[in-house]
């Protein structure tokens, strides 16, 4: 118990930093922009390199992830990071900033599979569910967490942040090569359910198929709303900076923290298929009534709330794709990367070509998505008890 303690502590903490390291940008873009002299669009186009980065690689990441072990490919994306840090720290020209976000892109598609299908093996069917909400929740934290730490770290020096968001990363890849041991695999005939696919073709198969396009409907749903949060109150309703800053806090922290409690007591009474349901549900009713609000109480009270949507349905979907996996642990991790990076790259453009027209525009469509979503999950729900059922009857066996 106490080596598996340790364990899990340690993958949380590589993917707290991996994520702590993404928010570390935010506060000091707008002083790089000045130090560079770079225009807003580029700022954009160095945002998005990393999701690019990283839907590119998640697919090969997963794949060798399955293949190469879990541990090197951990080791491997943390020192990527630690690099990508410092080279940010040290860049003073455009192209050394997008070289190291793109390695910071690489860096997250070695790490999120390595570290899923890491878990899939430490855990089983009853204890996956709380180990998954504590993934999940440590990637929330990190988020959260990411933009407060760079601001303060650079009160002492605009580069200060990612210099020490690049030692974190070499020391978590030291700890890593100390304290990790390659996991057992849980074998199971997954090759037979699979139906002889192979490659890519295994994207297709309704076993895994109906749970990625979720899994892209609902990060889509997530990066619409977050990316024009702060630009769509600051022009329907005047906040200021401080006011942006604590309700998409608050929000965070109340998510993560709901996410830690709910999640496994939830899922033993529901079981993922309903609670993601139920969560697309929520978060498509809220990310609605945000275009209907005008109080600030009543915005911070759906900015609250849509977040335990968004913390709740990632665990579920991860815990759903980890049962069925069996010894393709691996390339459903980098599915989930994969489809997360694509909402995170498509989803930002076209709320922004619609926040142009109509501010309310991203905020309909992302409930249309959303909407679309939880119509997929009456047709999916019987598939996957069927997916489900031959798992458990390939374990039992």
């Amino acid at each position: 118990m106490r080596t598996y303690q340790v364990t899990l502590g340690l993958l949380l903490m590589n993917l707290f930093i991996a994520f702590l390291g993404i928010g570390l940008v935010i506060p000091v873009l707008p002083t790089l922009m000045n130090e560079l002299g770079i225009t807003g669009t580029t700022v954009g186009y160095l945002t998005a390199a990393f999701a690019i980065a990283q839907l590119i690689v998640s697919p090969f990441a997963g794949k060798a992830v399955d293949k190469s072990g879990r541990k090197i490919m951990i080791v491997i994306g943390l020192f990527i990071f630690g690099i990508s840090e410092f080279l940010f720290g040290m860049g003073r020209e455009i192209e050394i900033l997008f070289i190291s976000r793109i390695l910071g892109g690489i860096s997250a598609a070695f790490i999120m599979p390595a570290v899923t299908a890491f878990i899939a093996d430490i855990t089983n069917l009853d204890n996956r569910p709380k180990a998954l909400g504590y993934m999940s929740a440590a990637i929330s934290t990190g988020f959260i967490i990411g933009p407060g730490i760079g601001g303060f770290l650079a009160e002492f020096g605009t580069r200060i942040p990612f210099f020490s968001a690049g030692a974190l990363g070499v020391i978590a890849a030291i700890l890593s090569i100390i304290l990790l041991t390659e996991p057992n695999r849980k074998e199971d005939n997954n090759e037979q359910t699979l139906n002889g696919t192979t490659g890519f073709k295994r994207i297709i198969n309704p076993k895994y198929f109906l749970a990625f396009i979720l899994i892209f409907i609902a990060s889509f749903g997530l990066a619409a709303f977050e990316s024009f949060f702060s630009l769509f109150v600051d022009h329907k309703f005047q906040f200021t900076p401080s006011d942006i800053a604590i309700v998409i806090t608050g929000g965070a922290i109340f998510g993560a923290v709901s996410q830690v409690i709910l999640f496994d007591r939830i899922t033993r009474i529901w079981g993922e298929i309903k609670l993601i349901r139920y969560s697309l549900i929520l978060s498509a009713l809220l990310v609605f009534l945000m275009t209907v609000v005008h109080s600030y109480f009543s915005i911070l009270l759906v900015t609250f709330t849509v977040f335990v949507g968004f913390d709740l349905f990632r665990p579920a979907i991860t815990s759903y794709l980890s049962n069925i996996a069996g010894n393709e642990q691996g390339f459903v991790g980098g599915m989930n990367s994969m489809f997360t990076s694509l909402a995170n790259i498509s989803g930002p453009i076209l709320g922004g070509i619609l926040f142009d027209i109509n501010i309310n525009y991203p905020y309909y469509f992302a409930t249309v998505i959303l909407s679309l979503g939880i119509v997929i999950t009456l047709f999916w729900k019987k598939q996957a008890k069927d997916s489900l059922k031959e798992v458990k009857a390939s374990v039992d066996h």
